[in-house]
């Protein structure tokens, strides 16, 4: 048995429909039981509970051969370290107590660092409690800039025609598609070939800086005219609030992306085919991005 957190993510479903193809018995953890309907009609078997409620996730975990566990993001957190703190404390208890003996960890490059990396600190918190739990095999997966992230930019595209951020233009990152990491996670539970701690970095097809993917994104729907713009940091956060974000949560991701324009975060493997994923950005606007441009214009 196969248990997943976050089950209905945009890792966690990868990884249950890889391992309900090779046919492994999966058990799905979600919030809700609606949200793990489809995945419940994959064969999966549902369990409906809070990550910080460790007594569940004890139940969720019995009987597994391999976990796979991720903090789910909260951007209205009015307190986000704490709520990752919470969730990481409830997973690895219950780890223990249930006496699972495999876990595969989505993490971050930068998690390396105890400090000065925003949200990606609790990622290092994450790491040190499973490290120390005695008899555990672990693996982090640490993955790159998520292609995902550049969703964010479909607002401003349409109010400014532009895409904003606190990056710096020159600075290349790793991008990554999250299918591609829960396709790696996926792979690392059926293998279970890592013992005691590992790490591995997953970097995307290859890096490239917020222009270059702005460029890319611009030439997908027609419009090659929009440009990256980097703002201040005081204006992106208030963007952020007004968008619905807490204002604890925007002040991590600011000080997430100046650890990033610092090098204080970033990759700490050389590229090679190992930590090289195969979807290309290209790829990745063509089938997630552009379609939900459409949507956004058609419902304007």
């Amino acid at each position: 048995m196969y248990v997943i957190t976050g089950a209905t993510g945009n890792t966690g479903h990868v990884i249950i429909k890889n391992l309900r193809a090779k046919g492994k018995p999966v058990r799905a953890i979600g919030r809700s039981a609606e949200r793990l309907h489809p995945l419940a009609k994959q064969g999966a078997e549902p369990f409906v509970a809070d990550l910080t409620d460790c007594d569940a996730l004890t139940r969720a975990f019995d009987g597994a051969q391999a976990v796979y566990v991720m903090i789910p993001p909260d951007p209205a957190s009015a307190d986000y370290r704490a709520q990752q703190d919470r969730i990481t404390d409830a997973m690895a208890e219950a780890i223990e107590k249930s006496g699972v003996e495999y876990a595969v960890a989505l993490s971050s490059y930068g998690a390396d660092k105890p400090d000065k990396t925003g949200p990606v600190v609790g990622l290092y918190r994450l790491e040190q409690r499973l490290r120390s739990l005695p008899g555990l095999n672990a693996l982090a997966l640490r993955a790159g800039y998520l292609m995902e992230n550049t969703l964010a930019q479909l607002e401003p595209i349409e109010a400014m025609g532009t895409t904003v951020g606190t990056v710096q233009p020159d600075l290349k990152l790793p991008m990554v598609a999250t299918r591609d990491v829960g396709e790696a996670a996926a792979e690392a539970l059926v293998r279970l070939d890592f013992g005691h701690w590992q790490t591995r970095e997953l970097l995307g097809q290859r890096d490239l800086t917020l222009p270059e993917a702005t460029a890319i994104i611009g030439s997908a729907i027609g419009r090659p005219e929009i440009a990256y713009l980097r703002v201040a940091e005081d204006r992106f956060q208030n963007s952020l609030v007004q968008a619905g974000l807490s204002r604890n949560f925007a002040q991590l991701l600011t000080e997430m992306t100046e650890a990033m324009n610092s090098g204080w975060m970033r990759p700490l493997e050389p590229r090679s085919p190992r930590n090289t994923t195969p979807t290309s950005f290209e790829a990745f606007v063509a089938e997630k991005f552009v379609p939900s441009y459409r949507a956004k214009a058609l419902a304007a």
